[in-house]
């Protein structure tokens, strides 16, 4: 699997594109993978509360035709992540645990495809006004391990 590489900048909470002497940089891992799945916005579900109280759920347009799709046939695939919600949140356990279901989610794809056996993340909070999400991915090749921050408020 093979993109162009990303690199996560969490001070300024975005991500860009790695050039390296004037030439695209590969990523032959999962960072980047792990960063787009992360930290592009998903749809918001219906029944969640939008962190600036108005009715723009974000995410990708081609993710709208999801909501109506039949749901029995499995869970649709969606790019992204919720952990947008999280703007605003109070620093509270919950905060964590919504920061990493969100993040499971996100990654789910993975397991579905076949790219890992699993996915786990772990969320903490390293300092005032930041979450710290701890990625897990186990492949058949062996155990991958990233570390993303970002200032969330």
């Amino acid at each position: 699997m093979a993109d162009i590489a990303l690199a996560w900048d969490g001070d300024l909470g975005e991500a860009d594109i790695v050039v390296e002497n004037g030439d695209l940089e590969i990523d032959q891992g999962l960072k980047t993978a792990v960063i787009i799945s992360l930290f592009s916005d998903r749809l918001a579900e219906s029944g969640d509360e939008i962190p600036d109280g108005s009715t723009d759920r974000r995410g990708w347009w081609g993710d709208m035709p999801l909501e109506s799709a039949d749901e029995s046939t499995g869970t649709p695939d969606r790019i992204g992540s919720r952990l947008w919600l999280l703007d605003r949140a109070l620093q509270t356990q919950d905060t964590l645990n919504r920061a990493e279901r969100y993040a499971n989610e996100a990654l789910a794809w993975m397991v579905t495809d076949g790219v890992a056996s699993s996915v786990t993340a772990t969320a903490s909070f390293p300092q005032r006004g930041w979450i710290k999400l701890q990625i897990v991915i186990v492949q058949a090749s062996g155990s991958s391990t990233f570390s993303v921050q970002w200032q969330y408020s």
